[in-house]
């Protein structure tokens, strides 16, 4: 007679599993915009050459080690604006200058810190905004990119489990088809929706590209992992889709250190999101679409070489299949 297990054990096991996923999930997702805060957030004060020199010196010896400030010019703290290596410029005597094309995140905090120094100095700020952006503007660069992982991660699951209920592999042409495929489809799925979401955004080669890319990126990578792990592929880039937006919303320098070098180091939607939203604000020549480009293609080649690599059993069925290979042939 089989061994069977009191059904209380699996019901306690199963209580704390459940329990255990939250922990991890409450620890990766709320718990970066939990313990948000300011930590070197790089400001500019900008000033020409005269008296407001000192004053721009004495607002950046304030901040401790929450801004990290720059002392510059007008023109080059634009140029760092432009550039996302400063979230907001401070042109004295009164001009906070922000820009659409950074992470709204940033932009809200920084506005807020930029405002401040103003009014303690006694005067009335007044607020110029770069490449200035729609609600959909600052929302659709992440919220497409996790819309890219997930149709994605749909299409590479469903490929191994019409596999697994033939009882064979998809084959190499059948995934290098998939990719390419959800790929093409999910990029028009995505500029469907910035198209919806607002009319006035670019939709140009550059932008459908980025898109395709990012798609054919993330697929290459989730039918790797799909290919070498299984279903049980779907316990790490499933919670993905609900880590990695948390963390990609901020910019690193409002998130704790340990989410910062953990998570925000690596997570692909950030590479993403930041390369698009530059692209659909204006500026195309962003150091971050770039690193975009370069992260994505590395991985759509990696994920190319997890998906369509040759293993062993497809080898051998190689071999078996060639026609003109040494027969034994015994005589009786």
């Amino acid at each position: 007679m089989p061994n069977r297990r009191p059904a209380g054990a699996f019901a306690l096991l199963a209580a704390a599993a459940g329990a255990l996923v939250a922990v991890v999930l409450g620890f990766l997702t709320f718990g970066a915009q939990a313990t948000a805060a300011p930590d070197g957030l790089p400001l500019a004060v900008a000033a020409p050459p005269g008296p407001l020199q000192a004053a721009a010196n004495g607002i950046a010896s304030h901040g401790g080690g929450q801004v990290s400030w720059r002392v510059t010019t007008p023109g080059e703290g634009r140029k760092l604006l432009e550039d996302k290596v400063v979230y907001g410029v401070l042109e004295l005597p009164s001009t906070v200058v922000v820009s659409g094309a950074v992470n709204p995140s940033g932009t809200q905090i920084a506005q807020q810190v930029l405002t401040g120094a103003v009014q303690a100095t006694g005067g009335t700020p007044k607020v110029e905004t770069l490449h200035p952006a729609s609600v959909a503007g600052r929302t659709a660069p992440l919220a497409l990119s996790a819309l890219a992982w997930v149709g994605c991660l749909a299409a590479g699951a469903l490929l191994i489990l019409a596999g697994q209920r033939i009882g064979r592999d998809a084959g190499a042409g059948a995934r290098f088809t998939q990719i390419v495929s959800v790929g093409v489809l999910v990029t028009g799925v995505l500029a469907g929706f910035l198209k919806l979401w607002d009319s006035t955004l670019p939709l140009g080669w550059e932008v459908l590209g980025f898109l395709f890319l990012a798609s054919t990126g993330f697929a290459a990578v989730q039918t790797g992992l799909l290919r070498l792990l299984g279903v049980r592929a779907m316990a790490i880039l499933g919670p993905l889709y609900l880590v990695a937006p948390a963390v990609a919303g901020q910019v690193p320098e409002l998130l704790n250190p340990a989410y910062r070098a953990v998570l925000w180091s690596w997570t692909p939607f950030r590479f993403s999101s930041e390369g698009l939203r530059s692209l659909v604000q204006g500026v195309p020549g962003a150091p971050d679409v770039t690193t975009g480009v370069w992260v994505l293609a590395g991985m759509l080649a990696a994920g190319l070489a997890l998906a369509l690599w040759p293993g062993r059993s497809a080898l051998q069925q190689a071999e078996a299949d060639t026609p003109d290979r040494v027969v034994q042939v015994g005589v009786h």
